[in-house]
């Protein structure tokens, strides 16, 4: 390799990670860095208080795994415990709507987080920072403070009610520290360009980087605070929960698109089924269909449906339920798929009556070759801050299913199925595409085109994240606000139902780095306010 390269969401992130690599730190220490920084800066998107997991690919270690440290249902939590507060379900199927929206805000929102653990676990096995060195960054925002960007401000005030879904600003004013951070004396929530400090938070981080690991955080001071504030509010994680937490390691599953090998995290991760999107397209010559183009657009559009269907049937963690890796990811089952799409068959996605998400992503390749794709979150946010500690936590509850026996229902201690896909893309022996997004439901999807706009299309990086999308998670083609008007009214002539965002740049947000001739170039998604940072 001739360079590193790092890209995100948040440029203070990236250039924490990008001074990493400059220092002589691998992908690895510039990952973990920057994913300190996320949750300081960006910190509905991600933090302490969530969870994630990591593509990890060493060469000259001979290692490549995926670390996986997904947020766990309390071990107090019961199958049926909100099956009759059950009202509806988001249409991108991404979470479950009940009475009082008990499962979106609160203490009764909140899973037991993992992120801290999968930090300090990635770090200890292939970094060679200090992990004091790696938070410092980060400490330093939390006090210093930094200015409030335009999409996570976009993301604070926009009106989510119609789905019956609480709407960020309120759970930004639920706890003191929220309305003493996030917000002015007079009560109007902070703006483009005001200054955000949050020292609470910074007395945190100082605490965990002094104590060189997260054991403060789950057997020690930190987690008695923790346990003892969900007890008074009525939560349900305890001392147990957090003691109990550990981290899975497991091998990345395999797939192939255009000859090129890709590696996805397994379930309870959605990289299975981005590959099977993959993999249904792969029937059909995409490359010699005009992008964008009615024809371009209804294929993708049947894909991803086929893919939603069987996401939804199968998703959940594997620990509890069957997820059949090998069926879904078979040809005879792609075939099937593509054959029902060529006779014009149009699939259907299951809503119960009646998105941009809250996550964030990391791509770095370093000088040696090493390749991290780390996707971490709060899921969403919970409004939830144990008081002094500074950090909101997750609000993942509300993506189980309330319903007893389905693949997504909930359990003591289950990880909630992730829409998370951290992909690396291989040709021949080597990574050619580092890639993934935040965005819930719309990641598999997203990551998919991403990677068919630099295999089929031979997109440079920066076009091919940016090239305007599409994505199929119910009966309704949603279509960002660059697909042309006339595609959309053919499409409406043939009897689908459209959505037009008003979004120019819509539906997660695809951050990939692309390697040629040993050359990496990043490029964030215009969408939100990243940056790709590379260093000789």
């Amino acid at each position: 390799m001739k360079n590193a390269t790092i890209v995100a969401p948040q440029p203070e992130a990236v250039e924490a990670g990008a001074q990493v690599l400059e220092r002589g730190g691998n992908a690895v220490d510039a990952a973990i860095t920057c994913a300190f920084v996320q949750g300081v800066v960006d910190p509905q998107m991600a933090g302490i208080g969530g969870f994630g997991s990591m593509q990890v690919y060493m060469p000259k270690r001979g290692n490549h795994e995926i670390l996986e440290f997904y947020a766990l249902a309390p071990l107090a939590a019961t199958p049926d415990m909100w099956v009759d507060k059950l009202l509806g379900q988001s249409r991108d199927g991404f979470g479950y709507i009940l009475k009082d929206n008990i499962s979106e805000i609160g203490y009764l929102a909140c899973c037991t987080p993992g992120s801290l653990k999968g930090y300090e676990a990635a770090l200890k096995s292939f970094g060679t920072f200090d992990w004091a060195d790696v938070i410092a960054p980060a400490i330093a925002y939390a006090r210093n403070g930094f200015m409030v960007r335009s999409h996570m401000h976009w993301y604070w005030t926009k009106d989510q009610s119609g789905d019956g879904q609480v709407n960020t600003v309120d759970k930004l004013r639920y706890s003191r520290t929220g309305r003493s951070v996030y917000f002015h004396p007079d009560g109007q929530v902070k703006g483009v360009g005001d200054i955000l400090r949050n020292p609470e938070l910074g007395d945190t981080l100082e605490r965990i980087a002094r104590s060189g690991g997260s054991d403060i955080f789950y057997k020690g001071e930190i987690g008695s605070r923790i346990a003892a504030d969900f007890q008074a509010n009525g939560g349900l994680i305890g001392e147990e929960d957090l003691a109990a937490y550990s981290i899975t390691r497991t091998e990345p599953v395999w797939g192939e698109y255009r000859g090129h090998r890709i590696a996805v995290s397994p379930p309870p991760a959605s990289g299975v089924f981005m590959l099977e999107l993959l993999q249904i397209l792969q029937h059909f010559d995409i490359g010699q269909m005009k992008h964008g183009s009615v024809e371009h657009v209804r294929t993708l559009f049947e894909a991803m449906k086929r893919m939603t269907v069987d996401k939804d049937l199968h998703m959940g963690d594997p620990a509890y339920v069957e997820v059949p890796v090998e069926r879904l990811l078979s040809k005879e089952n792609t075939l099937v798929h593509a054959e029902s799409i060529r006779r014009g068959e149009r699939a259907h996605v299951e809503r119960l009556d009646l998105s941009q998400r809250d996550t964030t992503h990391i791509s770095v390749i370093d000088k040696e070759g090493n390749a991290v794709a780390l996707t971490h979150t709060l899921g969403s946010p919970s409004g939830a801050i144990t008081d002094g500690l500074g950090f909101m936590y997750n609000g993942t509850m509300s993506r189980f299913d309330p319903r007893p026996g389905h693949a997504g229902s909930i359990a003591p201690g289950k990880r909630r199925a992730s829409s998370a896909a951290p992909t690396v893309v291989f040709r021949g022996d080597d990574p050619y595409i580092v890639i993934g997004a935040p965005g819930g439901s719309y990641i598999a999807p997203t990551v998919a085109q991403g990677i068919m706009n630099m295999i089929d299309f031979d997109m440079p990086v920066l076009d091919a994240i940016a090239a305007p999308r599409i994505v199929g998670v119910s009966d309704t083609i949603d279509i960002c606000n660059r697909v042309r008007r006339s595609v959309e009214a053919d499409l409406l002539a043939e009897g689908y139902e459209v959505a037009r965002s008003p979004q120019t740049y819509a539906f997660a947000a695809l951050h990939a780095i692309r390697i040629e001739d040993g050359v990496s170039k990043g490029a964030a998604d215009p969408q939100r306010d990243g940056m790709a940072i590379s260093v000789p």
